[in-house]
C-alpha cells in the first residue's frame, strides 16, 4: 500500500459562489488507526447542498468547516486495518469522513454495509441520508395523508426524486415536480411517474405551478426556497403543510433574500411551514429501510445517480456541479 494519499481541504471561505480556488488538494501521510479505530480506503463519497453552509463561519446546527482542514461528508469505503472489535479488513463501511482517499474512523461512527444487498453508492443516496430525508420529511414533517396533492421542488435531485415516488406509492392524488431542464422534466414524468412537472426556467414558477395543480396542493416539499416557496404558498390549500428541507436557490447569495411576499396567506389558510433536519428522525430508520428497500427490490421505486470518477481531484468540480444542478439524482464521486 502506498504511504501517502490525497485529501481535499477548504482553502478559503467563499463569498458567494465557491470556485475551484475555494479548495486545496493536499498530499498527506496515510494515518495509522489507534485503539477503537479503523483505517478506511474510500470508494465513493457524497457531495451535498448542506456542505455549502458549512463553508461559512456562522453558528448552525453543525460546526463550520475549518480553513486549512479537510472537508467532511458521507463516504463508503473498505476497511484496510482494524483496531476495533466487530470490524475486519475487507469490510465495507459507511462513515462521515469523505473528501479524502484514506480516513481513520472511530468504529462507533462507522456502519457496516453489504454490497450484495445494494450497490455501495445506494447507501449514500436512496438508502442513505437523502432517502431518509425524503421519507421522514414527507411522512413526519409534512404529515402526508393519502389523497394529498404534493408539489416537490428540485424534484430531480437526490431527495426530490424519492419524495415524489413515495407520495405516489402512498396514495397521493397528484404529484407535481419542478426541475431545471427539459430532460429532467421528462425523467420525472416518464420514468418516475410524476403526474406533472415543469422547467422552472421556462416562466414564473407561480404560473406554472397553478397550471400543473389547478385544484391547488396540500403538501409542499421545499428543496429550493425563494420563488418556489412563494409560489407554493399561493397554491397551498386550506391547512396545507410544507416541509422546508433546503433553499439551494439562496445558498450562494451575498445579500439576504427577501422573504416570500405572501406570508399573510399563512393566516387565512392556516398553513404550517416546518423545518426539517434528518437527524431528528433516526427513529424512522428501520421503517425507512424496510419500506423503501422493498419498493426498490420490487421495481416500484427508481433512482438515478450522477457519478463523477477521479476521486479527490474531481470532488471540487463535482460539488460545484451539484450546486449548479448539473446532476440528476444523487451526485457522487468515485475513487
Amino acid at each position: 500500500m502506498t504511504s501517502t494519499a490525497l485529501e481535499v481541504r477548504l482553502a478559503s471561505r467563499p463569498n458567494g459562489w465557491p470556485t475551484e480556488e475555494t479548495f486545496e488538494i493536499a498530499e498527506v501521510e496515510i494515518p495509522t488507526p489507534g485503539e477503537g479505530q479503523i483505517l478506511v480506503r474510500n470508494k465513493v463519497m457524497s457531495v451535498d447542498p448542506y456542505m455549502r453552509g458549512r463553508m461559512n463561519d456562522v453558528k448552525s446546527y453543525v460546526p463550520p468547516f475549518q480553513v486549512g482542514a479537510p472537508l467532511e461528508g458521507g463516504a463508503v469505503g473498505e476497511v484496510v486495518t482494524s483496531n476495533a472489535e466487530g470490524f475486519a479488513a475487507g469490510d465495507n463501511v459507511l462513515h462521515g469522513l469523505g473528501w479524502r482517499e484514506y480516513a481513520v474512523v472511530n468504529a462507533k461512527h462507522a456502519v457496516k454495509v453489504d454490497p450484495s444487498v445494494a450497490p455501495l453508492s445506494a447507501y449514500l443516496g436512496v438508502l442513505g441520508m437523502p432517502g431518509l430525508t425524503a421519507y421522514a420529511g414527507l411522512l413526519a414533517t409534512a404529515e402526508f395523508k393519502p389523497g394529498d396533492a404534493v408539489f416537490v421542488s428540485g424534484a430531480a435531485g437526490a431527495v426530490g426524486q424519492i419524495v415524489g415516488q413515495i407520495a405516489r406509492l402512498k396514495g397521493a392524488s397528484r404529484v407535481i415536480g419542478s426541475a431545471g431542464s427539459a430532460e429532467k422534466v421528462k425523467y420525472l414524468t416518464e420514468e418516475l411517474g410524476f403526474d406533472a412537472a415543469f422547467n422552472y426556467k421556462d416562466g414564473p414558477v407561480a404560473e406554472q405551478l397553478a397550471a400543473a395543480a389547478p385544484n391547488g396542493i396540500d403538501v409542499y416539499f421545499d428543496n429550493v426556497g425563494g420563488e418556489h416557496l412563494e409560489a407554493a404558498i399561493s397554491s397551498l390549500n386550506l391547512h396545507g403543510r410544507a416541509a422546508i428541507c433546503g433553499a439551494i436557490a439562496q445558498y450562494n447569495n451575498t445579500e439576504p433574500s427577501p422573504a416570500p411576499r405572501n406570508l399573510a396567506q399563512l393566516i387565512a389558510k392556516r398553513l404550517t411551514l416546518r423545518g426539517l433536519l434528518v437527524r431528528d428522525h433516526q427513529n424512522l430508520q428501520q421503517d425507512f429501510i424496510a419500506e423503501v428497500g422493498t419498493w426498490i427490490a420490487k421495481g416500484d421505486l427508481k433512482y438515478t445517480e450522477t457519478i463523477i470518477e477521479g476521486g479527490a481531484r474531481q470532488a471540487p468540480s463535482a460539488f460545484l456541479g451539484m450546486l449548479r444542478g448539473d446532476n440528476t439524482g444523487k451526485m457522487l464521486v468515485q475513487f
